[in-house]
């Protein structure tokens, strides 16, 4: 090999480990190629005082109970590390809520159970109409809107439930897999079926909402507890008693709330309320927040959702009871829409008394336009 190809050699080897050397230098830091040691070898420490004078965990105590810092981007809700409400709304969730909801439905259920057991069966204590007449407490209309939200809310229920607590139990049994595959369709039937609901709703109120106004004679039946204590205790009662009026301000009431949450979960960014309600409660003495975040929002809905469905389920509980194995001939009222004379007369007398004064003048308005012969 020729000098100068050596010296040619030799030039471009120096050259490009001087380069090396550049590059090193330039990525440790050093002239010395010292490579500093990694946060997790200094103890946690990030180089370069990046706290000042304050300590990291009083830094991370504040970020962790939701303080926001400042960002350039439109969405300034990435200024906030951590979304402290969360941990609330999921410790509610899964202690207070979940814990009293279902001790509440066992109570319910145990409840009763043992009123059946004391009492039994309500019959009628004149018996079935020895001719089997009946008369007519409900029509096709009528019990069409009672099923369609009758059996839409429970579904709703059961899917609500199983979101709630069926990872405590299903997985287990069938399978992590096979649950998360029932309860993704139990969501998406969940979404569909509560239109369903809201018609339902809708409906009972433009049906009933006339015969469950409030009136003297309730007083009467609440202070009989409804003859369901006593044998031979009929207290007078129209179409509604006072308990059936209950229970419907409480489905409509609870069938509202459930529509409005029920909304905003499904669309979460096109519908938030609560901070407007919260605006018109603190008008009346609370103290509530008026601002809230769209996550914050979605929390206070889930929430009212949940909490709204135990109070419903309990009053349900006692009304399927009541109109199925607690009172004789009670279901025909939604079955077939014809109730036994006899039941009505003790159950419901002043409606009874009603519909047979509607009936004879009618009669008596034919007869009038018959032409004598």
């Amino acid at each position: 090999m020729s000098r100068s190809k050596l010296r040619t050699l030799v030039a471009g080897l120096g050259i490009f480990l001087l380069a090396g050397y550049a590059g090193m230098a330039g990525l440790s830091g050093s002239p010395s190629l010292q490579v500093a040691p990694a946060a997790a070898q200094t103890g946690g420490q990030v180089p370069g005082n990046w706290s000042g004078s304050s300590s990291a965990s009083d830094i991370w105590g504040v970020i962790r109970k939701g303080r926001c810092g400042t960002v350039s981007i439109p969405d300034k809700q990435a200024g906030c590390l951590v979304q402290s409400e969360g941990e609330e709304f999921r410790a509610f969730r899964n202690g207070p809520m979940s814990s009293i909801g279902g001790w509440s439905m066992l109570a319910m259920l145990v409840v009763i159970a043992l009123f059946f057991a004391v009492r039994g069966r309500i019959r009628i204590d004149a018996g079935p109409h020895p001719e089997g007449r009946t008369i007519e407490r409900f029509n096709g209309l009528e019990r069409f809107t009672h099923w369609l939200t009758a059996s839409s809310f429970i579904i709703l229920s059961i899917t609500g439930l199983n979101v709630l607590y069926g990872k405590y139990i299903f997985p287990a049994i069938i399978g992590k897999s096979a649950f998360a595959t029932l309860t993704m369709w139990g969501k998406m039937a969940h979404n569909y079926i509560s239109w369903a609901f809201m018609l339902g709703i809708f409906m009972m109120f433009i049906l009933w909402v006339k015969d469950n106004i409030p009136g003297k004679v309730d007083l009467q039946w609440l202070a009989a507890g409804g003859g369901f204590f006593s044998k031979g205790v009929h207290p007078p009662s129209r179409r509604f008693n006072a308990g059936q009026k209950l229970v419907f301000w409480a489905v409509i009431g609870g069938g509202v709330a459930h529509i409005f949450t029920g909304l905003q979960l499904l669309f979460p960014f096109e519908i938030q309320f609560f901070a407007e309600v919260f605006t018109v409660l603190n008008l009346v003495g609370f103290s509530l927040p008026m601002e809230l975040t769209v996550l914050q929002e979605i929390q206070y809905a889930l929430l009212w959702h949940g909490v709204s469905t135990f109070i419903m389920l309990l009053l349900i509980f006692a009304h399927i009871y009541i109109g199925s194995l607690g009172m004789e001939k009670a279901f025909d009222a939604v079955g077939t829409g014809q109730v036994d004379l006899n039941w009505a007369k003790e159950h419901h007398g002043l409606w009874v008394e009603e519909m047979e004064q509607e009936a004879a003048e009618d009669a008596g308005q034919t007869a009038q336009q018959q032409p004598a012969e």
